[in-house]
């Protein structure tokens, strides 16, 4: 296995339990990080836990605590975090199935491999991802992970199953809030068919490996450029302004649109 598994226990449904592992499906890994340094010297800036009136403290002297009031605090304890553990501590619990269509992305999170523990465990797994495919269905359920419990979404993925943590409803920002000053303006017919001309025009089959991170490529661009001691290439970014005129614009648009069939931050083939 190419990483350690995130999460280990089981996955129960009604009497079923199947004993299950979590890899995580995304990495940032590949992202250039960039380190705080001592302008005077280049060394690496570190930092330590420090109390306003003890100054720094030793790691073991530092508990976990909760701010009920303006700098009034209760010190929760690791023995009172394991007494509250839940029973979704070492269990994923499918408490129902919903419409593969119903669930809203806004609600999607963290991404998991859910791979099954065993040749028994193989089979179980099997049996509820087919099922789940000819029925079009998704489970929900509830895991403790990472000192928090998480509602999940399991669908079927290749040989196995991909779990999502989702975001709660009171996470989620109501679209009202910031829709609330715009109109819902009725669309003249012309322009209307231009943008599905513009649309039409642009859609190619979605292929995620044609993308890729141009920051991150410039930076490192960058880094080598310092290394060896050379001036960095840089960019003349183009002013944007507003468009006034929107008709003449999605006409532009569709007559162009030929001429730029890989738009900038695709690779094209």
């Amino acid at each position: 296995m190419a990483s350690r598994a995130t999460w280990t226990g089981h996955l129960k449904l009604s009497l079923i339990s199947i004993p299950v592992r979590l890899y995580c499906a995304v990495s940032s890994q590949s992202r250039i990080r960039l380190h705080l340094l001592h302008q005077d010297c280049g060394q690496r800036i570190h930092y330590r836990s420090a109390c306003p009136k003890h100054g720094i403290v030793n790691r073991e002297e530092v508990v976990k605590g909760y701010e009920y009031e303006q700098d009034k605090y209760v010190i929760i304890d690791e023995q009172l975090l394991e007494d509250i553990k839940l029973e979704t501590t070492k269990v994923i619990e499918v408490v129902q199935f919903i419409n593969a269509s119903e669930l809203d992305p806004i609600f999607l999170n963290i991404p998991y491999y859910l791979v099954p523990e065993g040749p028994v465990a193989e089979e179980g797994i099997s049996v509820l991802r087919q099922g789940m495919r000819y029925s079009k269905k998704i489970a929900i359920g509830q895991v403790v992970m990472g000192g928090h419990e998480h509602t999940v979404a399991i669908a079927p993925r290749d040989k196995g199953l991909l779990l999502s943590t989702l975001h709660y409803a009171e996470e989620i920002h109501p679209a009202e809030t910031y829709f609330q000053g715009v109109e819902d303006k009725p669309v003249d017919r012309e322009q209307l068919v231009l943008a599905v001309q513009l649309m039409e025009n642009r859609t190619i089959p979605f292929d995620p490996t044609q993308f890729w991170d141009r920051y991150n490529e410039s930076l490192r661009d960058v880094i080598e450029a310092k290394i060896k001691g050379t001036q960095p290439e840089t960019v003349q970014r183009s002013e944007l302004s507003e468009t006034e005129n929107f008709m003449e614009a999605l006409k532009e648009s569709a007559a162009e649109v030929g001429k730029e069939r890989f738009p900038a931050g695709i690779k094209g083939t």
